[in-house]
């Protein structure tokens, strides 16, 4: 956001910040009521990681809708399409097909073999010591690169709401919304988690319908009439044509299909999307759930389409860009533009809604990896006592939550939906291969699971690093600095097929006898679940 446009807004806060405030802490006291009320059943490791696998699949699916629905989708993707218009609206495409390959490569099968982590899936027939520290890493690092976006969205939105321009009251207000992540993960676990984003998925799609029907009878519910309009107000016919953002040379041709990639295969492998899976009791609910999950996600990338034209018509990019908030600001800004303060007050609670739903989960998740897979399984060797791995759980939810509050101040004024591209692209390149080959290459050895997971993860973070993303534009990360070699602005083009290779040269390569048995057992587990039914019960 440049400088000068942001103080010329600085005058001018839209709606009444005690209003929107307001609504926020009706929203968050409620909340916290049924999130103490879900914890009165916290008593086992189970119900704590899984919430005691006790949801059906049309609750779970709009929870995983809730969960994958962030500020990405609806902060950043309304303001992509505002801003490059059908360049921005790739975005939406890409998170929607992703679910395919969820649905038909890895929901019903992790859901039979696995217990409560990606993990517990990949070291089923492999050495669990290696595995389950790979694993564990990357899903701290994916649920990190997310829970950066999440608060980013958060400083952008409350610096719009209550005009806070400077840098300090972003950063008091990105504390808050950690701290109330912290105290949502610590009493309700999954099962309070789980109903939280429910609420929120419903408020989410309710509330962006409204706004996509008001948007559409300004303009007489003629959609041509509003592009017509979007196009007028941008003096740019280009808005409506690809190639506005990424058809202005190869290079962004090659970026957006490195975005593509990222975005297609990520979502099978974001460890808080994967770890939904285990809350329903069967494969079958798991199944459902994200059949559930897709007509909900699509139906809201639709009203995003409105949304972000409705933005590019009624406010324009020039307002957009000088809103503290920046891009992330369309939708609020739109709200303000259909319904004022009123409207306003109820869209910004639900997307902070939003914001505090998606960071509980990923909380969770990467709590539950650290306790489950390296906690009991490396350190205590599977002897720990469920009530001691839901305590040091506990304990992990308050380290993650203060380094997210930190990252989240860093990362604070970058496009959320594109810091959650990075995510998926480094989810891409360190855990999907791992997850593919051991559900279905026999011959899969667990130093090919290392190389695949390590090397994805190394290569997707350190192009990152030497990408525009960090250094070498006015809109970096660091923008003083100019240390960008790396010319894609998504890693993903080159670390996923990297991680691919390196599991499969892992393997050929590794002279270490396989255990077949191991194989076998694990081949029927997935596809018929004869064994986690079972487990699921006892556990």
């Amino acid at each position: 956001m440049n400088i000068h446009l942001a103080a010329a807004a600085a005058a001018t806060s839209p709606g009444n910040p005690v209003l929107n405030i307001s609504i926020f802490g009706a929203f968050v006291a409620i909340t916290l009521i049924i999130v103490l009320r879900a914890s009165r059943n916290n008593k086992t490791a189970a119900d704590y990681y899984a919430a005691g696998r006790s949801f059906t699949g049309g609750q779970n699916g709009t929870a995983i809708a809730g969960d994958y629905l962030s500020a990405a989708s609806f902060l950043g993707i309304v303001g992509a399409i505002a801003i490059t218009g059908y360049d921005g609206f790739m975005y939406s495409i890409g998170f929607l097909v992703a679910w395919l390959v969820a649905l038909l490569l890895v929901a019903e099968l992790l859901r039979n073999t696995g217990k409560y982590t990606m993990a517990d899936v990949l070291s089923f027939r492999l050495k669990q010591r290696p595995v389950r520290i790979a694993a564990a890493i990357t899903t701290l690092v994916v649920c990190f690169f997310y829970l950066l976006a999440q608060m980013a969205g958060a400083g952008g939105l409350v610096s719009l709401l209550l005009g806070i321009n400077d840098k300090v009251g972003q950063s008091v207000v990105i504390t808050i919304v950690g701290a109330l992540m912290i105290v949502y993960v610590l009493i309700g676990g999954m099962k309070g988690t789980t109903w939280v984003q429910i609420i929120k998925a419903v408020l989410l799609i309710a509330g962006a319908a409204v706004m996509t029907v008001w948007t559409l009878a300004l303009h007489g519910f003629n959609l041509s009439s509003l592009l017509d309009h979007a196009v007028e107000t941008a003096g740019n016919p280009e808005i409506l044509n690809p190639g506005l953002k990424y058809g202005l040379s190869n290079i962004t041709q090659l970026d957006f299909i490195s975005l593509a990639l990222a975005l297609v295969l990520g979502t099978a492998a974001l460890p808080h999307v994967l770890m939904r899976f285990y809350t329903v009791p069967t494969a079958k609910e798991a199944r459902r759930s994200v059949v559930w999950a897709i007509w909900l996600i699509g139906g809201f990338y639709i009203f995003t389409l409105v949304l972000g034209y409705g933005a590019a018509a009624l406010i324009g990019a020039d307002r957009i860009l000088a809103s503290p908030g920046g891009v992330n600001s369309a939708a609020p800004l739109l709200a303000f533009e259909l319904g004022g303060p009123v409207l306003l007050g109820l869209i910004s609670a639900v997307a902070f809604a939003t914001i505090l739903a998606v960071v509980a989960g990923l909380t969770i998740t990467a709590a539950a990896s650290f306790a489950h897979d390296i906690y009991a399984s490396v350190f205590k060797k599977g002897q720990a006592r469920p009530e001691d791995e839901v305590k040091v759980a506990r304990r992990t939810v308050v380290i993650i939550g203060i380094v997210a509050i930190i990252g989240g101040i860093g990362a604070n004024g970058q496009n959320v939906a594109f810091l959650v591209a990075l995510a998926f692209a480094v989810a891409a390149s360190a855990n999907l291969p791992t997850i593919l080959y051991s559900l279905f290459w026999k011959k899969f050895s667990t130093q090919g699971a290392v190389w695949s997971m390590y090397g994805g993860l190394a290569s997707a973070i350190f192009l990152i690093a030497l990408s525009p993303v960090v250094s070498g534009s006015p809109t970096s990360m660091i923008p003083g600095a100019n240390f960008a070699v790396f010319p894609l602005s998504n890693p993903g083009l080159i670390s996923i097929p990297l991680a691919f290779v390196l599991g499969w040269l892992g393997t050929v390569l590794d002279k270490v006898p396989r255990d077949t048995a191991k194989q076998v057992e694990m081949e029927v587990r997935s596809l018929t679940g004869v064994g986690a039914e079972k487990e699921a019960v006892n556990h």
